[in-house]
């Protein structure tokens, strides 16, 4: 899927003073200790304790690293998270964030940190963050109707015309305000929520892999199953048989 181009969470370090430079993603810089003198935009500031630096995508930035420092750094495509763009490049970090980023920091210190929980990860920041930038409060009315429709009814069969009508627009200015205001189409939402709820299922283990699909609105577990490794890269079938 487009949206998960560039998708990346690490612990790095940073060594010398880069040139300026951009990229077409958002980039989250989360101090795990040390600092960092960043610019973005000709706007100089710290990274350090309980500071965040958000860069966002096209923006110009560069760095010097003085000491010993290791950063949780994110890259998270843009239409994944277009509301990060409304955030300053520099805010502190309020205590739920500061709680994740601790957590964050041990998860990736592991050496078996596995790519797909950090894909996890990464998306609740991203979910952290969007609520700091007070991503609902901007929300169009009708969009959040029709997102809520999403919400609620992910594992049925819901067209664009219903849920056009449930946003009281027509399926064309439904499309457009959607894709502007989330980054996305109302069936990729839907898509996203009915993967997000398998792996809940899929991770909690009470279910069998049939049930977990049919929850996820597949009548076909090989249905379920291809779209599943083809938005996580893993199958369903590795939550029941974890590699030794």
């Amino acid at each position: 899927m487009p949206h998960q181009d560039h998708l990346l969470l690490e612990l790095r370090s940073y060594q010398q003073e880069s040139h300026q430079h951009q990229h077409d993603y958002h980039q989250l810089v989360l101090p795990a200790h040390g600092c960092l003198e960043l610019d973005v935009e000709g706007r100089g500031g710290l990274v350090q304790a309980g500071q965040l630096a958000v860069i966002a995508a096209g923006n110009s930035h560069g760095f010097a690293a003085p000491g010993d420092n290791a950063f949780v750094v994110a890259n998270v495509p843009a239409s994944l998270a277009p509301q990060l763009a409304s955030l300053p490049a520099f805010l502190p970090l309020d205590a739920s964030l500061l709680a994740y980023v601790e957590f964050l920091r041990a998860e990736l210190s592991r050496p078996a940190a596995a790519e797909h929980s950090r894909r996890q990860m990464l998306l609740l920041l991203t979910q952290l963050l969007a609520e700091r930038a007070g991503a609902d409060n901007k929300l169009d009315r009708r969009v959040a109707a029709a997102r809520a429709v999403l919400d609620v009814r992910f594992a049925e069969d819901i067209s664009l015309a219903q849920l056009a009508a449930a946003a009281h627009l027509s399926v064309r200015q439904l499309s457009e305000l959607f894709r502007r205001q989330l980054g996305m189409s109302p069936g990729q939402y839907q898509l996203e929520q009915r993967m997000q709820h398998g792996w809940l299922l899929l991770e909690q283990g009470g279910l069998p892999v049939q049930q977990v699909a049919e929850q996820c609105g597949y009548a076909s577990l090989s249905a379920f199953s291809d779209r599943f490794r083809r938005h996580f890269g893993i199958a369903p079938s590795h939550f029941r048989h974890p590699a030794k």
